[in-house]
């Protein structure tokens, strides 16, 4: 066994004791603060779920239609989110689709300014990668913890802990689409005047747009992936079902609410690739 030269408990004592003064001193100004994204979660939770559920299918297809400009990609999705219904899984997956769009768009918004500065900072790049090194690694249930102490169960404390979860890979391929822009091309924009924003709105980020496309498509999956853990602090969905299932083992309830996972993974896999190949087309 190996010595103890230092005692766990010493360890755990002063991480314990910070996150306990945030908690006690700013848990109810950050819970002010976020407010306005419970908000929105809740705004997005009810339309989804009171919208015509025909409407809701018609809107997914067409926005497979818009990435792909085929038909068989939306009739494909048509078929599977038409077959949620079918399983009595509608308005679980409306509540896990309403989480899961909400993280998207977030981690997006945060992710895509993050990896442009890290393109155009290495120093910004070398502390940022052992982080998001950390936040991939780092088992979700951890960071859960002070999460769920500074702003209860529910859909805060969710929305939260999927973005760390969800946000690295389009950070990363954000800042490695820019970094791959060809040198010459850059060199070639420099000689007919563009300035710093010109060649970044102009030519890095239309450039890198394949690579942020797959950034989203990944940030997506991940964001499906914690919908089972977000079951677990109280927010409800697929995951809330899959949960119920372990909890009083009922396979069928928890074998068919993982179907309904699966089935809200492939649509949304399939209309951001499509995204992706039209964009990669375009640049080629």
């Amino acid at each position: 066994m190996f010595p103890e030269i230092i005692a766990p408990r010493d360890l755990r004592a002063p991480i314990d004791a910070f996150v306990g003064s945030i908690v006690n001193e700013y848990s109810g100004l950050l819970r002010a603060m976020t407010q306005p994204l419970l908000d929105l979660l809740v705004w997005m939770d009810v339309l989804l779920r009171e919208s015509p559920w025909w409407l809701v299918i018609l809107a997914v297809a067409l926005l497979a239609w818009l990435a792909s400009r085929r038909i068989v990609l939306p009739l494909v999705v048509s078929v599977l989110m038409f077959l949620l219904g079918v399983l009595g899984l509608w308005d679980a997956s409306m509540q896990t689709l309403s989480i899961m769009l909400v993280a998207v768009i977030l981690s997006v918004l945060i992710g895509v300014p993050i990896g442009i500065l890290m393109a155009s900072f290495k120093w910004l790049r070398s502390i940022m990668l052992p982080v998001l090194d950390v936040m991939q690694t780092m088992p979700s249930f951890v960071y859960l913890i002070p999460v769920v102490m500074l702003f209860n169960l529910g859909k805060i404390a969710a929305i939260i802990a999927t973005i760390v979860y969800a946000v690295p890979p389009v950070i990363r391929l954000t800042d490695l689409g820019i970094r791959l822009v060809d040198a010459e091309v850059l060199e070639a924009s420099r000689a007919f005047g563009a300035n710093r924003g010109k060649q970044l709105f102009g030519v890095q980020l239309p450039l890198a747009l394949p690579n942020i496309m797959a950034g989203i498509n990944q940030t997506t999956m991940m964001a499906l992936a914690m919908v089972v853990i977000a079951s677990m602090i109280g927010v409800r969905g697929l995951g809330y079902e899959v949960l119920q299932g372990i909890n009083r083992l009922q396979v069928g309830r928890g074998l068919l609410a993982g179907l309904g996972i699966v089935i809200l993974a492939i649509v949304f896999d399939r209309i951001t690739q499509a995204l992706g190949r039209r964009y990669q087309y375009k640049e080629s």
